[in-house]
Order: C-alpha cells, then sequence, then structure tokens
C-alpha cells in the first residue's frame, strides 16, 4: 500500500496556464463544451482566461489550431492574446483562427470572393474613402450638402448595414422613410443604393461590408456554411458586449453545428452603441442558449478598494444589467477626490498643477497620468496648460501614421494596381503627378462606365474608342504604367513592386524635389511606408508577402494600434479611447451636465445607462487614484456658459473616507501653503508677465475664502493686487 507522500507524488502536475488561477477562472478555463459565457468585471483577469481556456483546449486534444476561432476588437488585443498562447503551446498557435473579426472575415472573403462577384483582392474602403465616394454621389444626385451631411449619411449607411437592412428594404421601410423626411433627406434611400452599387462596381468593401458579405456566405450559401461550422469546432469572443447584430449572427451560425461557443464580457462596459454594439447581445445570451454555462469573474486585481466601491455605487443605478459585485483584496487606497474649478480654463490649470505636484511628491513618472475627457474638443485647455509647463503628452486619437495625405495617395496608386476597378483610388491618383487630366474628362469618364455598364478599367483602356484629347493620351500611358505592374503581381514581393511603382509614377521625384520642411516630412513619410513594407515581406515567410496581401493587413489597423505608449508622456484622451487600457492616475474632467452625461443622451433611459456605463469604464482604468473635476462655467458654442455639476455625481455614495469633495479647486490641487505662501510653481518672489503691465515680481499672495490674489510689483505702474483666477500670470523663468 503507498504511503500518503508516494500516493501525492503520482497526482498528476497542474498545467501551467492554471497556476495562479482563482477558483471562478479556473472553471472559466477548465469547462469548454457548450454555450458559455464568462461575465468579467473590470481588472478580472478577462485575458488571461480567455488566453488560458484555449490553451485548455489545444493541450486536452479537444481540436486543432485550425479549428478555433478566436475574435476580438482590435489587433494589439488579438496580438497580445496569441502571444499568450504561443508562451503555452508554442508555434501551433500560429494556426489558430485569431484575430479582429474584420482582419479574419477578409481572410475567409478572399477565399469565397467568386461566390460574390468581387475579386480576390477586393479594395477596403475607410471612413474617409466612403466619405469621398458619398461626396461625389451627393454631387451627382443634386443633392444638398448641407442637408445631406457625409457623416449623417455614412453614420446612417452604417446603422442599416448592421441592423442587416439593404437599400432596397430601406426603402420600402415606411418607419425609415419618416425619419428621412423628417431629416429633409428623401432622397437618402437612392443615395443608399447608389453607394452599394458603386462599391459592388469598383470590387470594393467597406468596413460594414466586411460583416454584411461574411453573413451573406453564411446564410444564403448553403455548402460555404456548412464548410465552416465543420471547420471551426470552437469560437471565442472576446469584448462580447461589443458585438452587433450582424456580428452575433454570424457568430450563432458558425457555433451552430458544435455549440462550443464562449463569450467573454462584461455588459457594464458596453459603451458602443454610437458603433452599432448592442448590449441586448450579451444581455440575452443565457435567453438564447438555454443549456449555458455561466461563470462570473468578480475579483478585481488592479485597482483599489476605494476605486472598485465607487464603480460599484455608479453602475449600481443601471437597471439594465448582469448583476454582479466586483471585489478586491488591494489596499484600501486614497478616496475619490471630486474638484470644483470656477471655470474650465481654472480646471486644465489645476490638473497640471496636480499632476505636476503628484509626479515630485511620490517620484512619479509621466506616463503614470491620464486625463480622460467625454469629447474631444476638451483637449484644447489640457493641451495649452500642459505646454506652458513644458510637460511632453499625447493624444490618443490623433491623426494615424496610415491617414496621412501622402501616404493615402501612395497606398491609392498601390490598391489601383491590385484592384484597377477602385474609382476612388483612380480618381484620387490619376493627377499624381499631374497628367493635366481634369474634371470634364473625369466626368465623361464616369458616365460612360454607367451608360455603357461596363467596368472602369475596360473603359479606361478603350477610352480611345470614345474621347480624344490631350487628357487621352496621357491616361493612355497611364493605363499601360499601371498594366505593367499588375503584370508582375503574381510574381513580385509588396516591396519589389511598392518600390517600382514609388520611383517610376515620380511619385517620390515630386516629394523629393519640394525642399520645404512639409514636403521633406512627407518624402521621409513615404520613405517610412516603403520601410514598413519591406518589414511585412522580410516576416512574411509563413505568409502571403504579395502586394494585395500587404495592403488588406494596412486597411484593417484599428484604432489604437499606431499609438506609442512607451513614450513618457501624460497621456489625453476620450474615455470611449480608454477602454481596455489602465493608468495609476486618472484625471476625469468635465463631470458637468449635457458635458457628462451628453445632452445628446438624455432623452432616454438606454442612452442614460450606456452614459453611465461609460463612466464606470472612465473610473475603473485607474490602480491608484481617480480626481475627478468639473467647472462652474465654459465656453460652448463661443459664449461662457454657466454649468451645472454632473447628475452622476450626486448617485455616488458619499460616505465618510468614500468621497473627498473639496470646496474650491485650488486648495485640492494647487498646493497653497500657508506658511511660506506658494501657489503651486508661483511664490513670492517669482517673475511674472501680465498681458497690459508687463514684467513683475511677486511680492505677498493671499488665500482668502474663495479668491486667490498675487500682489505684484511692475516697473510699468508699480503695485498691483490681481485675482489669480481671471490675471492670466504667465511664469517666467528664473534669472
Amino acid at each position: 500500500m503507498l504511503n500518503t507522500k508516494e500516493q501525492i507524488s503520482t497526482q498528476p502536475p497542474i498545467a501551467p496556464y492554471l497556476i495562479g488561477l482563482n477558483e471562478k477562472q479556473t472553471i472559466a478555463v477548465t469547462h469548454t463544451e457548450g454555450p458559455s459565457i464568462v461575465i468579467a468585471g473590470a481588472g478580472s483577469g478577462k485575458t488571461k482566461v480567455l488566453t488560458a481556456r484555449i490553451a485548455h483546449v489545444l493541450k486536452e486534444n479537444k481540436a486543432t489550431p485550425n479549428q478555433i476561432l478566436a475574435l476580438t476588437f482590435t489587433n494589439k488585443a488579438a496580438a497580445e492574446m496569441r502571444h499568450r498562447i504561443e508562451q503555452v503551446v508554442g508555434d501551433q498557435a500560429k494556426a489558430l483562427w485569431l484575430g479582429t473579426f474584420h482582419s479574419v472575415f477578409v481572410k475567409l472573403l478572399r477565399r469565397e470572393a467568386a461566390a460574390l462577384g468581387y475579386p480576390t483582392y477586393f479594395s477596403i474602403y475607410d471612413s474617409e474613402d466612403s466619405k469621398s465616394l458619398l461626396k461625389q454621389l451627393i454631387k451627382d444626385l443634386n443633392l444638398d450638402d448641407k442637408v445631406y451631411r457625409l457623416n449623417v449619411v455614412l453614420g446612417r449607411i452604417s446603422h442599416a448595414k448592421n441592423r442587416l437592412i439593404s437599400p432596397q428594404s430601406y426603402a420600402a421601410d415606411a418607419l425609415y422613410q419618416a425619419e428621412d423626411m423628417k431629416m429633409r433627406m428623401p432622397r437618402f434611400s437612392e443615395l443608399y443604393l447608389r453607394y452599394v452599387q458603386y462599391c459592388s462596381r469598383a470590387g470594393a468593401m467597406d468596413f460594414d461590408d466586411l460583416l454584411v458579405y461574411m453573413h451573406k456566405i453564411l446564410y444564403t450559401h448553403t455548402e460555404l456554411c456548412k464548410k465552416y461550422q465543420q471547420t471551426f469546432r470552437y469560437l471565442f469572443i472576446d469584448e462580447f458586449q461589443d458585438t452587433n447584430l450582424v456580428q452575433y449572427k454570424i457568430i450563432q451560425k458558425l457555433a451552430e453545428v458544435h455549440q462550443n461557443i464562449c463569450v467573454v464580457g462584461d455588459d457594464a462596459q458596453s459603451i458602443y452603441a454610437f458603433r452599432g454594439a448592442d448590449i441586448q447581445n450579451i444581455l440575452h445570451f443565457t435567453r438564447d442558449y438555454p443549456h449555458h454555462q455561466m461563470v462570473k469573474l468578480e475579483q478585481n486585481y488592479r485597482s483599489t478598494q476605494h476605486i472598485v466601491d465607487t464603480a460599484n455605487h455608479i453602475i449600481q443605478h443601471n437597471e439594465s444589467q448582469l448583476k454582479k459585485t466586483v471585489w478586491t483584496d488591494n489596499t484600501q487606497g486614497e478616496p475619490i477626490q471630486l474638484v470644483k474649478a470656477m471655470s474650465d480654463l481654472e480646471e486644465s490649470r489645476m490638473v497640471v498643477a496636480s499632476i505636476l505636484a503628484q509626479k515630485r511628491k511620490h517620484g512619479l513618472v509621466y506616463q503614470d497620468f491620464v486625463i480622460l475627457y467625454r469629447t474631444n474638443n476638451q483637449s484644447r485647455n489640457f493641451e495649452e496648460a500642459l505646454r506652458k509647463q513644458n510637460i511632453p503628452y499625447r493624444i490618443v486619437g490623433g491623426l494615424s501614421f496610415y491617414q496621412r495625405k501622402e501616404i493615402k495617395d501612395f497606398l491609392a496608386y498601390l490598391r489601383f494596381v491590385v484592384n484597377p476597378n477602385d474609382a476612388s483610388s483612380f480618381k484620387r491618383i490619376i493627377n499624381l503627378p499631374k497628367r493635366g487630366v481634369g474634371a470634364v474628362t473625369l466626368d465623361k469618364i464616369f458616365t460612360l462606365v454607367h451608360e455603357k455598364g461596363e467596368t472602369l478599367w475596360h473603359v479606361l483602356s478603350h477610352l480611345e474608342q470614345f474621347l480624344t484629347g490631350a487628357a487621352v493620351v496621357a491616361i493612355r500611358r497611364f493605363v499601360a504604367f499601371i498594366s505593367s505592374v499588375a503584370d508582375q503581381l503574381a510574381l513580385k514581393d509588396a516591396y519589389t513592386l511598392a518600390s517600382y511603382v514609388a520611383k517610376e509614377s515620380g511619385f517620390l521625384k515630386e516629394l523629393y524635389e519640394d525642399k520645404t520642411i512639409e514636403g521633406l516630412t512627407r518624402y521621409e513619410h513615404l520613405q517610412e511606408l516603403l520601410n514598413s513594407i519591406k518589414q511585412f515581406v522580410d516576416h512574411a515567410a509563413d505568409t502571403d508577402p504579395s502586394l494585395g496581401s500587404f495592403l488588406q493587413e494596412v486597411s484593417l489597423i484599428t484604432n489604437g494600434d499606431q499609438d506609442n505608449v512607451g513614450e513618457d508622456v501624460v497621456t489625453l484622451m476620450t474615455i470611449h479611447s480608454v477602454k481596455g487600457m489602465e493608468f495609476n492616475h486618472v484625471y476625469l474632467v468635465g463631470m458637468e451636465e449635457e458635458l457628462f452625461p451628453s445632452a445628446m443622451m438624455l432623452g432616454s433611459k438606454t442612452d442614460l445607462e450606456e452614459e453611465r456605463r461609460l463612466f464606470y469604464v472612465a473610473v475603473t482604468r485607474a490602480r491608484l487614484k481617480v480626481i475627478i473635476s468639473y467647472a462652474l462655467s465654459r465656453y460652448r458654442f463661443g459664449k461662457l456658459s454657466h454649468t451645472q455639476p454632473s447628475r452622476f455625481l450626486k448617485e455616488i455614495n458619499l460616505e465618510p473616507n468614500a468621497l473627498s469633495v473639496t470646496a474650491t479647486a485650488p486648495r485640492a490641487l494647487s498646493a497653497i501653503n500657508r506658511s511660506d505662501q506658494t501657489f503651486g510653481d508661483l511664490k513670492v518672489g517669482s517673475s511674472v508677465k501680465h498681458a497690459h503691465f508687463g514684467e513683475g515680481k511677486v511680492v505677498q499672495l493671499v488665500d482668502t475664502e474663495d479668491l486667490y490674489k498675487a500682489v505684484v510689483f511692475f516697473s510699468s505702474v508699480g503695485k498691483k493686487t490681481l485675482l489669480l483666477h481671471y490675471a492670466k500670470l504667465e511664469l517666467l523663468p528664473t534669472r
């Protein structure tokens, strides 16, 4: 008989990926069969659980890597997941179908493009391409572009596609027609139809089409549907609360046979309804899959107890939710701090002063701090305040490298080589460099395309049969050049072809000859793009190094994938942009009625609850400290308006030590010290500059109950007592 020690030694070792998991996490990882929903509270180790579950399926030989489909919303998240899985299972992780919805569906659609009547390397239109197309269509239909505004039109088209409403169905729907009449856009359905037809003829899909056509493959092509239902034995969906109707329909269809579908998300973090996300998907999953397993991950590993408790108080006011109680074993930490400023300008100065004070006091670095706001236009005051203090910063969501004009222009060249029916790319490049092809000639070309029912490339290739003139000769040379490159698509890699196009088209030469600072910058940007293409080819040993493959990868770069997070800078961003990130210190600014919650979200309980979830997301980004601020006055639409604190602030449970409220902003953030009379970096003896009085020296600082004054001696006018809130003194370097 074995002794106890021998019995213990014969037990199988715990798999490395299971070590350190709590009880709920372990259940979520190891119970892999059938429908499963994992409700993952903020900071609860969601990514760790999801990747460990995939690794467990592979380690237990329940499926091969190419039988697993894992979908998320950003390339960055997908790369992190793949890296973690590789650490457990090795190189076989490369064979997983793991990526964003759009990147995975592009690969599938490329395989089945012929069934849809599309070329293998169809073009992918981003929002700028779509707007450019719509602008032309609005002009063609003689519509008023002040009524048919591009953002509104594109948003309505996107909404319709995400609800699987075709142009024909839209036109037949009385409610939609009534809405259009109310918005003074009675011809919207005609515009929608023209847009769809144009994309089809151009061999192009926008981002919404990647979902719509994947849905079409599964719901109208029976054999293809069966093929992929059998292929994917296990489905894993990250950030499930962010899925829209068409995404959920695709997921349901793919999981229909094996039923091994695991969705991971948090209804409390559903904040993208404006993009089409439908919180009902996660709320109704248990109804759609009655034999499901639900696991709630409620332990927060990220934040202090004060932050977790405050977040719980916020979200408890929402009725539509899957109830859970997030908790933590972390330290209690500092109370949430609520700060009142007299104006939006003062708010920005106070926040910046606080960042400097916290950094010096605790030995922090700038990347510990993030400033979150509801709308992008709130960033201006904070940028100015940061610059005045020489504090480095970055704005997430600024101009992406791939959105720069010269990059978009050159990528259009490459796109047209791969897909010579892409009219948007043709119009963008035909006069880069100048070829003397005017608007009249272009209008004639597209009229021919429409009237003849031919492809753009056919018309361009036979243009001499229809038109004459110098422009036709220039287009003939252009067509010959594009044809010579296209003939090499199957023979040469992306970098070889791109380098050839850059040189032989004259595009690189034109940038090189512009010796202005801007011109040199554009030239350097193009060189950097060529470097990225070379890098793509060099790392494409196991993938397709073709030009078409590169273009589709670039088209699918998601928001945030280009952000450089390694620099020591203060981060500024909207709350919508920060989801999935975390910082030590979070400043949540502009907590005022009609700003947060937004005035546009006050019309219904559903919208208001989404705004409250946005508040929840902002607070839960913090590891150590949250400071919330609001102003009593703010410039809006060119006028100084009085504001009220956000209703959300009143909903937080104001228990002792749970929330410390300051009566006035400077006491909280400007480090007033009564003994040596300092006011942030301003102190007795400081040299300052005033807009009217010129340079002077501070001789006294006065702290009254609500007003903060400086007595300054100016050589021009003598002593002046100034209210610091209004004086706008500029601090000069010490001499």
